[in-house]
């Protein structure tokens, strides 16, 4: 059985030293997220993962959700008690709003939450993460009345949400929708069409489910500019809040997928269904955009969910295999073998996913603290400066964690040589459930043009700027600390070729758009790699000050240091290759004429 482990403490030196939390007391419920508050918090998250959501992850698996003919679903045995015990424990409202029931608390703490219940069955873990979703696109959007119909139920967990975007011949190109929406002459409108790929669209662990469904009105503009989005509940609601008869929506089957068998992913066919507009006629989008830019940094987290879980295993396996002896000679004489993690390969290995996983997390948290002070901050500068960094990270957070976080699942699964294909060691799961996570919410190919077509010249290219200007301050003020000696250095080279990758697509790609798409994957990961060397580069100046403060921490701290100066010195310089690839242009990824593949 598959073993897992909150980092919590990984989570504490983040928000204690690197991104100390009591830093924005200033904003709408952090005061209350004092350091103990939040380990407590933490900690008790941890346990239900570990205790409630864990267990329940193989077993799901390989049971699967089962659609009867009557078109209603069964999730696996368990799901549903331990769904209850996340809502029963008010995990659902952890960030929202107090006047929907929810605790207000910052939302990085539910960031962290979503890796810890990600790790420990993600599957599951998808059912309250795109209710959480949909809750944010109707407190912005949906009219007061909708909020207060829907919100308090979605929040207390006795319903959940979902999102409707994809249909059989569309899937990124939205303007090809043809679910259709007809005006009942009352306010609501009866939806018709064909949904696909909709997770957690029909299940049994709740008494309502909560669609947002995009459409298109009679009569609407073609393309995305006429585009709407409406909530089409599963039952329809009453006055009094209960629920009435069934609406027109149902479930036609379940997909048969790769992984996360244990999450319903339904077709799902809307015959006259009754729904509510959401925000403008014709701008459904701008409204989806809400639930699609906190999936996407959800998805990213997922990467890093399963890259976690995965190395914890692989770790676990390499300290018990016994194979072959040290290079150097036998490190356990007193056994027929030494443990593979003696071997060197095995260890760049390790150290390769170990390096990513806590790289990654504090470029979650970082940007988790941005979207906090982007939503709850008083300071227009300050608000935009971390809008910014939140429309410039968010593709980069998507394609290079969810791509990072499959191939270190299928490193940790070699870790187990012919066990790792075996179903009952878990690694295969693994490597299965991490690879949706680089398709949905927009493909990673889709996130990589993106940031390079949308996100670097948006607004003068005012936030890439901002990016350079903070990690070369960084640079630029600890280049005589001796003790940084081995960040400082690699992260100002990778941020040169980052640079110079930027000014290539200014000077190449406005006359030739071939030479942006050709180069937009190599970017994004371009751009990741110093993203995540600049979280090490932070991660080492806190780790040095903690170690001096002599707080029993030491020997944390050392392994801190030693995993970031790998990162520096075997993961860092893929910058160059990347900036190599892109400067190369399109001519020869082009060239080929289609009828030669």
């Amino acid at each position: 059985m598959p073993v897992y482990k909150a980092p919590v403490d990984d989570v504490m030196f983040l928000l204690n030293d690197v991104f100390p939390i009591e830093r924005h007391n200033n904003l709408p419920g952090f005061a209350d997220a004092t350091p103990d508050v939040v380990e407590a918090v933490l900690s008790e998250g941890a346990k239900l993962c570990e205790e409630a959501f864990a267990p329940l992850n193989l077993s799901g698996d390989q049971e699967g959700c089962v659609r009867h003919p009557d078109g209603s679903v069964s999730t696996p045995k368990g799901f549903k008690e331990a769904y209850d015990a996340y809502t029963g424990g008010g995990w659902m409202g952890l960030s929202m709003p107090e006047e929907y029931g929810g605790q207000g608390l910052p939302s990085t703490l539910n960031t962290v939450m979503q890796e810890f219940v990600s790790s420990a069955n993600l599957a599951l873990a998808m059912y309250p993460g795109l209710t959480q979703g949909a809750i944010a696109a109707l407190l912005v959007h949906a009219p007061a009345d909708i909020k207060k119909t829907y919100v308090p139920k979605m929040v207390e967990g006795t319903w959940t949400g979902t999102m409707n975007l994809t249909e059989p011949h569309c899937g990124t190109d939205l303007g090809l929708l043809k679910t259709k929406a007809v005006p009942n002459g009352d306010g609501t409108y009866s939806i018709t069409g064909t949904k696909i790929f909709i997770s957690a669209g029909e299940h049994d662990m709740v008494e309502n489910i909560v669609h947002l469904v995009l459409a298109r009105i009679e009569g609407a503009p073609a393309g995305t500019k006429g585009i709407s989005l409406f909530v089409v509940p599963k039952f329809l609601v009453k006055g009094d809040g209960s629920l009435g008869e069934r609406n027109g929506v149902s479930c036609g089957s379940i997909e048969h997928k790769m992984g996360i068998h244990g999450n319903a992913t339904c077709v799902m066919n809307y015959d006259g269904a009754k729904g509510w507009l959401i925000g403008e006629a014709n701008r459904g989008l701008n409204a989806m955009f809400v639930m699609m830019n906190e999936a996407r940094m959800a998805v990213g987290v997922q990467g890093l969910s399963q890259s976690e879980v995965a190395y914890q295993n692989a770790v676990a396996y390499a300290k018990d295999r016994l194979q072959g002896r040290a290079l150097t000679g036998a490190k356990y004489p007193d056994k027929p073998a030494d443990p593979i993690i003696v071997h060197p390969d095995v260890r760049r290995t390790l150290l390769s996913i170990k390096a990513f996983n806590e790289g990654a997390r504090a470029l979650l948290v970082w940007t988790a603290l941005k979207s906090d002070i982007a939503h709850r901050s008083s300071d227009a500068a300050e608000r935009q400066s971390a809008d910014d960094h939140m429309g410039l990270l968010t593709p980069v957070v998507k394609g290079v964690l969810t791509d990072l976080g499959f191939d270190n699942a299928v490193k940790a699964q070699q870790m187990f040589g012919g066990h790792g294909y075996i179903e009952e060691s878990g690694m295969s799961q693994f490597v299965r459930d991490a690879r949706i996570a680089m398709i949905y919410e927009g493909a990673n190919g889709i996130q990589a043009m993106d940031l390079v077509g949308r996100k670097l010249a948006k607004d003068g290219g005012r936030a890439v700027m901002g990016f350079f200007n903070e990690v070369g301050a960084f640079c630029q003020e600890n280049a005589n600390d001796e003790s940084l000696k081995g960040f400082v250095a690699p992260l100002q080279k990778g941020l040169a070729d980052l640079q110079q990758a930027t000014m290539w697509f200014m000077n190449n790609a406005m006359a030739k758009p071939d030479n942006a798409g050709a180069g937009a994957t190599d970017y994004m990961h371009l751009f990741g790699i110093v993203a995540l060397g600049y979280m090490w580069a932070k991660m080492a100046k806190a780790a040095n000050v903690r170690k001096a403060q002599g707080d029993g921490a030491a020997d944390k701290m050392d392994a801190k240091l030693m995993t970031g100066r790998f990162f520096m010195e075997r993961l860092m310089p893929e910058t160059a290759t990347r900036l190599a690839c892109i400067t190369t242009g399109a001519d020869a990824t082009m060239a080929m004429p289609a009828e030669a593949f």
